[in-house]
């Protein structure tokens, strides 16, 4: 077994297909002569589930380090493509997701490609992603109390159900706009997809320099996503007049209670994730296959040829 290359495997050990599907790949990475990388505790899950491995695997942050590893190959949907990233920050190491979930939209194939993927991720046959994360602050007083970060986005949610989260937003230090909302989210391009979406915030392809604010269920005349350039800070305050506390959530992951008068501040983080690509696919059939658009009738760019038909 090689000592040199270490692939770490992350996977949903909380369903039996994603458990069959690392078994796969650990009996593929053996066969290659390489010994698997796992987290401690998806491969105590896979030994309780009475899976068998089949050989050796090293535990990551005992037997290997974060900063050792070559690849990550993720089992899963976005949710464990985010626990990935959130393994590897830092580090060099690209993450390829194999998609176990329902959309998907970070991961590079389909179960049945699964072969594949690993093979080319063994014989290097990938390019490189460099995706926009963000550095999130929580300033109470004039201490940060909080320091986060998110790839997908940092969310500023009410906590009470029946209460609404007074705000105000605020874009490189000058007050944008205040009103009474569920939330407000900040994306990066690579979330745009997924939360902010879900909030009627535009999609941003995922090679543009930006950040994104979205807010949720605001009680405004003004309360349109905007979308800044990457070198903004953005903030979100939550107002004294706030009944109760509000809370932090980054890429759903992370979390921090919000008092009255806490100010979250985003901004660009100088530590990137890296994402293997396999296909050169544009980013548009990505959003057409994820989302099932509608594309019935498109005859493509108009050509020359058609005018002699």
């Amino acid at each position: 077994m090689s000592d040199d290359r270490h692939i770490l495997l992350v996977s949903h050990t909380g369903r039996r297909d994603s458990i069959d599907a690392a078994v796969e790949v650990c009996d593929l990475l053996h066969a290659a002569g390489l010994v698997p990388v796992m987290p401690f505790d998806e491969y105590a899950d896979i030994r309780r589930a009475e899976a068998s491995v089949g050989g050796q695997v090293d535990i990551l942050g005992v037997d290997v380090q974060a900063d050792q590893l070559e690849i990550v190959i993720v089992l899963g949907g976005d949710g464990t493509i985010l626990r990935a990233a959130e393994l590897v920050r830092g580090t060099g190491a690209p993450i390829v997701g194999v998609n176990l979930g329902h959309v998907g939209f970070l991961a590079e194939s389909e179960r049945d490609g699964l072969r594949s993927t690993v093979e080319r991720a063994l014989s290097g046959e990938y390019h490189v992603e460099e995706r926009v994360t963000l550095q999130v602050d929580v300033v109470v007083g004039h201490e940060v109390v909080y320091s986060s970060w998110a790839l997908n986005e940092a969310t500023i949610e009410k906590a009470s159900r029946e209460r609404m989260l007074e705000v105000v937003t605020e874009v490189d230090g000058r007050p944008l706009s205040s009103f009474g909302c569920d939330g407000v989210v900040v994306s990066t391009p690579t979330g745009s997809t997924a939360y902010s979406f879900s909030g009627g915030g535009p999609i941003v392809w995922p090679d543009v320099d930006a950040l994104l604010m979205v807010p949720l269920s605001a009680h405004a005349l003004f309360a349109r996503p905007i979308v800044v350039g990457p070198d903004c800070t953005l903030a979100v305050e939550v107002l004294r007049r706030t009944s109760g506390v509000g809370v932090l959530w980054c890429d759903g992951r992370r979390t921090h209670d919000l008092p009255p008068g806490a100010r979250v501040e985003v901004r660009r983080s100088p530590d990137p994730v890296r994402v293997a690509r396999l296909k050169d696919a544009p980013f548009t059939d990505r959003l057409v296959a994820k989302f099932q658009l509608p594309v019935a009738g498109w005859r493509g760019p108009h050509t020359d040829d058609e005018d002699n038909l």
